[in-house]
């Protein structure tokens, strides 16, 4: 017997029904699918799908070449051709941006867009992070005041309390300021961590030429004294930065959405500035951040776009998921509503006509298949999940009559004129 082959580590199938390491199914998922698309709707969202293989220069540009996700996370690999080397996309704001600029999508009007779809990081695989993983991502391109800002927090809110996980979710927001300010800020910051350098880690000391920030953000418990120490970038924010973040947060409190200030939210990435933010949690443990985003001016420029205000956010699928599956509320229900069952001469037939009239008036129907005594398949009906079961016997063929049984509720059962079979579906339904 040859030897099975096995998905690759971090990379999950989702199935029908619910697996030993990974609880979430395909009916879970469609139904969060569901609701985000009329999500992004309400919200003037229009949909964008881009390849999940770019050039690699793109997320050099855009992420940043210092970066973990550059320098450590990327699956890269050559073309066929050695010519090109290509990245399996590691986020979907750079992907995003280069296909707004190479279509020039923002030349007549500011664009709204949200997307859906796997990303790829190679790092170590844990509940709520994987090396295939899925993001929700929101992009508003050239939209400069801080209503924007505000409105795409509400608009996460507003997701949360549609989910049933708003109180399980707090809001951190922070301002990077603009190019200058933080590289004042970062030459600081460089100067305060060379005098620790003894103290610090691996990690941390790596970090500390090529993307100092970071180590700020470090979850290492025995630095958090030396990050609370550091330099601010808040005490580095000129005028027209702190005006712009006093007006984000007076729109915030206007709306009534709670949040707290934390001077140490830098976010992962090279491209952002002024405002960033972070949905997170303590309900997943060590991996508390599900939805994350903020400003990025510069990157359509960089890109090379028109100089675009824009801002994003990204929420990690099946973190969110995670959430929802244990504290929140989601539809999920991917069971039939009819179950067609036969038995007799001719009535295989006659079900499937039966099944067909009822999925042309938008009823989901499973029909068994083959044949069996109605105990049986009542035992299948039942596995199902299905709400009703339609019998069509050897009594029912000849009456031209249907006998309907409510599996799961109180109407009990009842034989109609098979004419009136939708008519009885419907009034049992209501």
């Amino acid at each position: 017997m040859s030897q099975k082959i096995q998905s690759v580590k971090g990379m999950n199938d989702l199935l029908p029904v619910e697996q030993k390491d990974f609880k979430l199914t395909a009916a879970f998922w469609q139904a969060f699918e569901n609701t985000v698309q009329k999500w992004a709707a309400r919200y003037g969202y229009r949909q964008i799908r881009t390849p999940i293989v770019e050039q690699t220069g793109l997320f050099v540009r855009s992420i940043g070449e210092e970066t973990d996700v550059v320098g450590k996370e990327m699956y890269t690999f050559a073309d066929s051709n050695d010519r090109l080397s290509l990245s399996l996309r590691p986020e979907g704001t750079a992907s995003c941006l280069r296909a707004v600029v190479e279509h020039g999508l923002t030349h007549e009007a500011p664009q709204k867009l949200w997307y859906m779809g796997p990303m790829f990081r190679r790092e170590r695989p844990q509940k709520g992070r994987y090396r295939q993983f899925h993001q929700v991502g929101v992009e508003a391109l050239g939209f400069e005041p801080a209503q924007i800002d505000a409105e795409i927090i509400a608009m996460c809110a507003d997701l949360w309390r549609e989910l049933g996980i708003s109180e399980f979710l707090q809001l951190e927001i922070n301002s990077l300021g603009n190019r200058e300010e933080r590289a004042a800020h970062r030459a600081a910051l460089v100067d305060y961590l060379r005098r620790h350098e003894a103290a610090l880690d691996e990690d941390s000391r790596r970090r500390m030429d090529t993307n100092p920030l970071r180590v700020l953000d470090t979850k290492n418990p025995d630095l958090q004294a030396i990050a609370d120490n550091a330099p601010r970038l808040a005490d580095y924010l000129g005028e027209e930065s702190r005006r712009y973040y006093r007006e984000f947060k007076d729109l915030l409190d206007g709306l009534g959405i709670a949040y707290r200030e934390n001077h140490r939210l830098v976010r992962g990435l090279d491209y952002y500035n002024h405002t960033v933010f972070e949905w997170g949690t303590d309900k997943l443990g060590a991996q508390a951040t599900v939805c994350g985003g903020g400003r990025y001016d510069g990157l359509m420029a960089e890109l090379g776009g028109k100089d675009t205000p824009s801002i994003g956010f990204a929420m990690g699928v099946e973190r969110l998921l995670l959430l929802v599956r244990e504290h929140g509320c989601l539809n999920a229900d991917a069971a039939p509503a009819v179950f067609v069952m036969q038995q007799g001469e001719g009535a295989v037939l006659q079900a499937m006509k039966y099944a067909a009239a009822l999925r042309e008036a938008d009823w989901d129907v499973l029909q068994f298949s083959g044949s069996a005594k109605l105990q049986k398949q009542f035992k299948h009906a039942d596995k199902s999940g299905a709400r009703f079961a339609l019998i069509v016997a050897e009594q029912e063929l000849e009456n031209q009559e249907v006998t309907i049984k409510d599996l799961r509720g109180t109407h009990g059962q009842t034989t109609v004129p098979a004419a009136k079979m939708i008519e009885q579906f419907k009034l049992w339904s209501e």
